[in-house]
């Protein structure tokens, strides 16, 4: 008689954030049991309160602790971080811990249960870029001693990290880089663009763009990236990948849209650029189009009418 085939399992760190909690979803949704990790410091349980399947624990812990899981893994996805500059801001020492002391204690149990290591890491590895777009093989322009370093150099001693324990212990490792993702359960209190601007408009405030608003973003759809995430982990690439939308657009072009879309007449103020603001960001995204096959799908529009709808319902609720 053949053997039964076990259900793969995973662990998802920070997954009670926003991209977190839909990587859950979509690994429920392909089969696998899921135990998700979250200390609540950034990420919000109401994230996951929609989720009652058989195969789901939640487990409230800070994975700069000793972490241990009883049983196989298959998987092991860290995205336990603060991800934003107001919270990698207001938390300075706990990013830095769960980018250093985090992914330490994670890969740890990764090589215990020889568990494939998927590493949430980020564009803003590359810094204020010289090079542009960006690819994975340009080593970034960062000052390590400002305020947004803090999150920065996290995110680069992580992949050192990572590729350490490849290279030392032969764990299997995925780096994702991500650039920057919007839609739903997003927090209205993030301080990214796409949130800060929606809940302005929705609430009737002033749009408030940083410096002249000619800095450059590209802006990718929850659901694409969860996509070129599970892509990333079914893959045999070690070495980091960009996962993000190449469309590069102004911010000042996002608020008009985002004022167009809402329908609202809230004016645009300008105010000081923060300090190594970026002033481009656009992925090069040439290895996820050739290795994955992945390249995003979701137009701007569409997706900003799904996370203004989020939006809306959000600011409805007391």
């Amino acid at each position: 008689m053949p053997a039964i085939a076990r259900q793969r399992r995973a662990l998802v760190t920070g997954a009670a954030g926003f991209i977190g909690s839909h990587l859950v979803d979509r690994l429920l949704a392909e089969g696998f049991e899921v135990v998700a990790m979250d200390n609540l410091l950034t990420g919000a349980i109401s994230n996951l309160e929609h989720i009652v399947h058989p195969d789901f624990t939640f487990i409230r812990y800070d994975v700069t602790n000793y972490v241990y899981v009883p049983g196989e893994l298959d998987a092991i996805l860290h995205f336990a971080s603060p991800a934003s500059p107001n919270d990698y801001l207001a938390f300075p020492i706990q990013t830095l811990k769960v980018g250093s002391l985090g992914t330490h204690k994670a890969l740890g149990l990764a090589r215990d249960k020889r568990a494939r290591f998927l590493l949430a890491s980020t564009s803003e590895v590359y810094g204020d870029p010289l090079v542009h777009p960006q690819s994975e093989d340009y080593w970034g322009n960062v000052n390590p001693i400002g305020p947004r370093g803090v999150y920065d150099e996290a995110k680069r001693f992580a992949e050192a990290m990572v590729m350490a324990y490849h290279r030392a212990h032969a764990i299997e490792v995925r780096i994702a880089r991500i650039f920057n993702t919007y839609g739903p359960r997003m927090r209205l209190s993030d301080g990214r663009a796409i949130p800060n601007f929606i809940g302005q408009a929705l609430r009737g405030e002033p749009l408030t763009v940083y410096g002249d608003g000619l800095q450059t973003r590209s802006f990718c759809y929850i659901d694409d990236l969860v996509e070129g995430i599970f892509r990333l982990l079914h893959s045999d690439l070690a070495l980091p990948v960009n996962l993000g939308n190449p469309a590069e657009m102004t911010v000042l072009d996002l608020a008009h849209t985002i004022q167009q879309l809402t329908g609202s007449a809230s004016p645009i103020t300008h105010l000081p650029l923060p300090v190594d603001d970026p002033k481009v960001r656009q992925p090069d995204i040439r290895q996820a189009r050739e290795r994955l096959g992945w390249q995003p799908q979701v137009p701007l529009e569409t997706g900003l009418k799904e996370t203004i709808r989020y939006f809306r319902a959000a600011l409805s609720r007391p």
